[in-house]
């Protein structure tokens, strides 16, 4: 590996290709991940801003398809991180879940899900998909769409599935690497089903100490978001930042995806100039346990 440019694991342009027609929010949305953007990922990650009232509403339809899938609702203010913006309603194999906080609902393989409807919308905010194993874009999207709301066809309660109360690593000593624990919106520990493990917090200043995150590997795929927190320029990162990968320094300043392959040495991550609050989030695929997907910041 010692020959490979890592600049082609970073995606700091987004392509423009699905959701197109919808007012109200980034229409279409911003796809930052998939296999024909970095070839073997077998990843598919898009988001946008929600800047109003969806119309049409919904414009999520049920639907399901062969793969898990990650769906997070982001508040949009850096003072108010759990609050959303909005109230809405995922129908997930019928049953109907509601929130309006910061949160994050793990869809199974074939699991219906949708239609999402927004009851109401105060600020704006981030709609996120991340969808785990499909080998091509069309693959990840390849759908059964239901019409109207499905009919309830098993006992499960999916209220399993939805986070809505993050874990704040009570009980776990944080280490000097990362100054202050972040939100844990998925793990085995919030939702037994699932493979992969994500947190998300907003940076409001230059990191103290700088870089927090330091040199790492572990034997999982890791994909490192940095989402700008402007939503009239959702490309515009509001910072400066290099990540290493295998030595290598990777430098961006606008929203960026960073694939990361198994056992490979990544970074520290290293702000280098910050001029408005932003989200980090790092998504490790194959484990939900903390200890293996970040053993550089925690230990027991």
């Amino acid at each position: 590996m010692a020959n490979t440019d890592y600049e082609k694991y970073r995606v700091s342009r987004p392509s423009y290709l699905f959701g197109g027609g919808v007012k109200g929010r980034q229409s279409p949305v911003m796809t930052y991940l998939s296999n024909e953007i970095v070839p073997g990922c077998n990843l598919y990650i898009e988001l946008g801003w929600v800047l109003g009232m969806p119309e049409p509403n919904p414009h999520i339809v049920a639907h399901s398809h062969g793969y898990d899938e990650i769906i997070i609702h982001i508040g949009g203010d850096p003072e108010n991180p759990r609050e959303l913006g909005a109230e809405v309603e995922y129908y997930v194999g019928g049953q109907p879940l509601a929130f309006d906080t910061t949160t994050l609902l793990y869809v199974p393989a074939g699991t219906t899900h949708g239609p999402a409807v927004w009851n109401n919308f105060t600020k704006p905010h981030i709609v996120m998909s991340v969808i785990l194993g499909p080998d091509t874009t069309d693959a990840a999207w390849s759908t059964q769409s239901i019409p109207a709301i499905p009919a309830r066809t098993d006992d499960i309660d999916y209220e399993k599935y939805l986070v809505r109360e993050p874990v704040y690593l009570t009980g776990t000593e944080v280490t000097e690497a990362i100054k202050s624990p972040a939100p844990i919106y998925l793990s085995s520990d919030l939702v037994p089903d699932c493979r992969a493990y994500i947190d998300f917090g907003w940076i409001y200043g230059l990191p103290d100490p700088n870089p927090p995150i330091p040199q790492h590997d572990h034997n999982y795929e890791e994909v490192v978001v940095v989402i700008g927190g402007d939503p009239d320029n959702p490309e515009e990162l509001g910072a400066e930042l290099e990540f290493c990968i295998d030595g290598q320094p990777l430098a961006f300043d606008t929203t960026t995806a960073i694939y990361v392959t198994k056992d490979i040495l990544h970074g520290p991550l290293t702000w280098k100039r910050l001029e408005r609050p932003h989200i980090l989030m790092p998504i490790v695929i194959g484990t939900g346990s903390l200890a293996e997907a970040a053993p550089a910041g925690y230990k027991e």
